[in-house]
């Protein structure tokens, strides 16, 4: 007979192949914390409902406290041949409390237990990446606030295309950050709902009460079915989804900072601490950082299509292929701390080569929107104000020359109508600062912005205490 703990109607021991191919432990141990918690729970609920003793409840989540303490400890052995974390530790309760430990299953499959530890493990990770967003958000907003006077230009096509504030670039990626932030947080109302009581797949004959469980864990609310309840991985792939668009955002920042700190452009200077050197080359400094970065993007892509091609042929409910949502989630979350940890000071490192960003606004007739505007607002359309700034700027590239260099009556050659005050409006500093809309490069429009989003940050850490406090008050409640 076999010595598993599911192995009552088996006659044989599993093959040894077969025990490293389906066993989990290695990857899921990352749950111990969750699951025992979890199981804590469940007990509490048992005693509760009193399909076990109180006194049976008691000496079961003792013994799991007993093993936590363990656990930090490093005083544990996780076994492969007990599969995964939730049957290493029922070995490990048996050992504690003796055959106890067997009543803890009592009304749950490990099909509603993996679903537990999940919701568990990722309500945790998201709060504690949406404060790591917040940090780099705060940089990118001191960064704005330091470079409101920075001048340098903006592109299309990787072309230099208009003059903007150094500014209203760090403020566009803190408006990515932001979207991040509001998906995670929209992402927690899924995240934090109780699938225990959902059992195998239809629940349990025992009367228990799933609410009291979902209560005990402060989460929000619980599955309405027991089906979806064990077979749910969407807020995992939600999860994917929002970190997948976060590392685009990083990697996109990455490529930026990779351009502008290349002798081509010389706009920024990287830390030293944050580059590394040539092992032939002696003169060489590489950004790293942020091509590491920018190539670990493609990694957190593959998380979400490795979960997208795992659900897309499963039928109701569980299977063992769900056993392979755990690594691809483990590996995103380890991924994006890292960078997000790593990205904060890096950008506190940078010296920006204003100079060198001054100089790259006077090439490129960066001006020539601003004239063609000047021209409408004399009354010519458009369309033909285009066509008059392309001719002159074709003009000026023949003669090697820039638009404001000419004189008014090269420029009337083209517009008659045009006057000395053409050079006010090709002044590149006005045309940076002039502009009255929001979120244009007004200095009036940066600083709406900016605190627009310190608002937005000052909610969002309140929302993050307001979880980190809730997430405490159950490892209190359980002496964890």
């Amino acid at each position: 007979m076999s010595k598993k703990l599911w192995g009552g109607r088996f006659s044989g021991n599993t093959h040894p192949e077969v025990e490293l191919f389906t066993a989990s432990i290695h990857v899921d141990k990352i749950l111990a914390a969750d699951d025992i918690l979890g199981s804590m729970a469940h007990a509490a609920m048992l005693g509760k409902c009193d399909i076990l003793s109180q006194e049976e409840a008691q000496l079961l989540q003792k013994g799991l406290l007993s093993i936590a303490q363990k656990i930090s400890t490093d005083e544990v052995e996780f076994r492969i041949e007990d599969e995964d974390i939730h049957m290493n530790i029922e070995r490990l309760l048996k050992e504690e409390i003796g055959d106890v430990a067997g009543k803890l299953h009592t009304a749950r499959s490990r099909n509603d237990q993996v679903a537990l530890d999940l919701h568990l493990y990722l309500r945790r990770q998201t709060v504690d990446i949406i404060a790591l967003l917040l940090t780099m958000q705060e940089t990118l907003l001191q960064l704005a606030a330091a470079h409101r006077d920075v001048m340098l230009p903006g592109y299309t096509h990787l072309q230099r295309a208009q003059p903007v504030s150094l500014a209203q670039y760090w403020l566009t990626y803190s408006a990515m950050l932001q979207r991040d932030i509001s998906r995670l947080k929209d992402s927690w109302v899924r995240v934090n709902q109780s699938p225990l009581g959902a059992g195998a797949l239809n629940g349990s004959s025992f009367a228990i009460d799933k609410q009291y469980v979902a209560s005990l864990l402060k989460f929000d609310g619980i599955y309405a079915s027991s089906m979806d309840a064990v077979s749910d991985r969407d807020f995992v792939i939600e999860f994917l989804a929002a970190a997948s668009l976060i590392m685009m955002h990083l990697s996109r920042l990455s490529e930026e900072l990779i351009l502008w700190s290349s002798q081509e452009f010389n706009f920024i200077t990287m830390g030293d601490a944050f580059c590394t050197g040539s092992s032939m080359m002696p003169q060489k400094k590489n950004p790293d950082v942020a091509e590491l970065t920018r190539g670990k993007t493609g990694r957190v892509y593959g998380s979400l299509t490795n979960l997208l091609t795992l659900m897309k042929g499963l039928a109701l409910t569980y299977h063992r292929d769900l056993q392979e949502d755990k690594e691809p989630l483990f590996d995103t979350v380890k991924t994006l701390r890292a960078v997000l940890s790593v990205y904060n000071p890096l950008l506190g490192s940078l010296k920006i080569n204003a100079s060198s960003m001054q100089r790259a606004t006077e090439k490129g007739f960066l001006n020539a929107t601003a004239l063609a505007e000047h021209l409408v607002k004399k009354g010519i359309a458009f369309r033909i104000a285009h066509e008059i700034v392309g001719n002159m700027v074709a003009h000026c590239v023949a003669k090697d020359c820039t638009l404001e260099s000419l004189t008014l009556a090269e420029m009337q050659q083209f517009c008659e109508t045009l006057d000395d005050s053409v050079y006010g409006a090709l002044q590149l500093e006005k045309i940076v600062t002039g502009h009255d809309a929001y979120a244009h490069n007004s200095l009036s429009g940066i600083e709406d912005q900016i605190v627009l989003y310190q608002k937005n940050m000052l909610e969002t850490q309140t929302w993050v205490n307001e979880k980190n406090h809730l997430l405490e008050e159950v490892l209190t409640s359980f002496s964890l």
